[in-house]
């Protein structure tokens, strides 16, 4: 019904499709019942409703305020994005025993394992609780690395796993309020941060890769993933990450282009480790690195082809770090002001 109103699916997104005009362009999001339609024509968004309602029974609930768990909001200066309803479901759910809260979601250098404590006898509700927690992490990057610790031991959770899970939920209660915020006045200018933490996993001395894309002021995207192998130095887990990076700032230029947005220059990818940013620049072929000669040609290749620009950033200006590991209270103030984690107007 979609295509035959005129629309076309995006090659990049199968959710997303696209109708041109000469009255512009029109954008309709598809989550299985779910839809949000964006338009530079509201004479043709009128259309599409008409002959969608002519073939399902369907409900029109006017402007953009609250799709699959996420509330939006908007006030002359931008959008806030949350999902404070969902937080106050989960915290139901949880049924915490005691009122506290914390100001960071993990303790500083903890290192979980997974024969940390006591096997839970039913983990069930420690499977429910992360699961939920994954999805919260798409409006909620400061919880991002702790739930992916946390994540790891759905298998088999222990008591002190448990406990960690009930302090991000004491966190979050704290926090219930915070929002993302995409100011309206922000450019249409790729800017992306890569960090990696060498080592990282005690059980597997695998890596960390993490990073961040803002759109002018506005944070669209991030990640914290463990590596799938274990990395022989600090400046092959970086050079992973920024493959890694590099993947999605390509995916994410093919985007924009589809929302009709021009993208001309390559995006400043910006690495606190100036030997992988040495290794992805240089052609020739090493002995020492020709093990991850894939990622670096990959990289490389992003340069070349004026996707990605690399540049180095000092440790301390490094946003993608918060991804990494847990922070101090003062520290992770910074980062949440940084990154546009922020409480209501």
């Amino acid at each position: 019904v979609v295509t035959t109103a005129g629309f076309s699916a995006s090659a990049h997104d199968p959710a997303l499709f696209i109708h041109l005009s000469p009255r512009g362009r029109t954008l309709l999001l598809l989550y299985v019942d779910d839809m949000i339609i964006t338009r530079d024509d509201p004479e043709y968004i009128a259309f599409v409703k008409a002959r969608l309602s002519a073939q399902f029974l369907m409900s029109d609930l006017g402007p953009l305020r609250y799709f699959l768990g996420i509330e939006v909001s908007s006030t002359s200066d931008g959008f806030f994005i949350s999902q404070e309803k969902y937080i106050q479901d989960l915290l139901a759910r949880a049924a915490l025993t005691d009122e506290r809260i914390v100001e960071t979601p993990m303790e500083l250098n903890v290192h979980l394992r997974a024969t940390d404590g006591d096997p839970l006898p039913d983990p069930t509700r420690y499977r429910h609780l992360v699961g939920s927690l994954v999805y919260l992490a798409v409006t909620r990057p400061d919880i991002s690395y702790p739930v992916h610790i946390l994540s790891q031991f759905v298998s088999a959770p222990t008591s002190v796993h448990y406990s960690h899970l009930l302090r991000v939920l004491r966190y979050l209660r704290g926090t219930i309020s915070h929002r993302l915020f995409f100011p309206s006045s922000s450019s249409l200018q790729l800017q992306a941060y890569s960090d990696a933490t060498w080592a990282s996993d005690p059980s597997d001395r695998r890596s960390l890769s993490a990073y961040c894309v803002f759109l002018g002021g506005s944070l669209i995207a991030w990640k914290t993933k463990k590596q799938i192998a274990v990395s022989r130095s600090s400046a092959e887990a970086e050079l992973r990450a920024m493959a890694l990076l590099t993947a999605e700032v390509t995916w994410l230029r093919w985007l924009l282009q589809d929302f009709g947005v021009s993208v001309t220059t390559p995006t400043l990818l910006l690495s606190d480790s100036t030997c992988a940013i040495s290794i992805a620049r240089d052609p020739v072929k090493h002995e020492l690195t020709k093990h991850i000669g894939v990622d670096a040609f990959y990289v490389r290749a992003g340069v070349q082809d004026q996707v990605i620009a690399l540049q180095y950033v000092p440790s301390e200006l490094q946003l993608a770090d918060f991804l990494t590991k847990a922070q101090t209270r003062a520290q992770h103030g910074i980062y949440l002001s940084k990154l546009s984690v922020v409480h209501p107007p």
